[in-house]
């Protein structure tokens, strides 16, 4: 009885392991490779590495604007709509035209 209990546990961790798909790279993952990518070739070792990293991946995470999600330019497109005094077929167009900006 003891032996099934280990033999399927040990089943149990190698499918977990195995089953998991390889998943696409992070973003983080993308800016570590970008950032290790741009040190190697400035040929860079040691502390000036390490801080050379360290700039890179904050400066990169900085540099990447929010994202505003739907509901939040909903909210935002009605705002203007409203203050615009739209109404009708020219609220709709611009409605259209507010939702679709990136």
């Amino acid at each position: 009885m003891n032996r099934i209990h280990v033999a399927l546990a040990l089943s149990i961790a190698v499918l977990a392991t195995v089953s998991v798909p390889a998943t696409a790279a992070t973003a983080q993952q993308e800016k570590m490779k970008s950032c290790n990518a741009e040190a190697k070739t400035k040929s860079l070792a040691g502390d000036e590495r390490k801080a050379f990293m360290k700039e890179c991946l904050s400066a990169t995470a900085a540099a990447e604007p929010a994202k505003v999600t739907q509901q939040e330019k909903m909210k935002t497109c009605n705002a203007d709509a409203k203050t615009k005094a739209l109404a009708g077929d020219e609220r709709k167009a611009f409605m259209k035209e507010c939702l679709s900006a990136k």
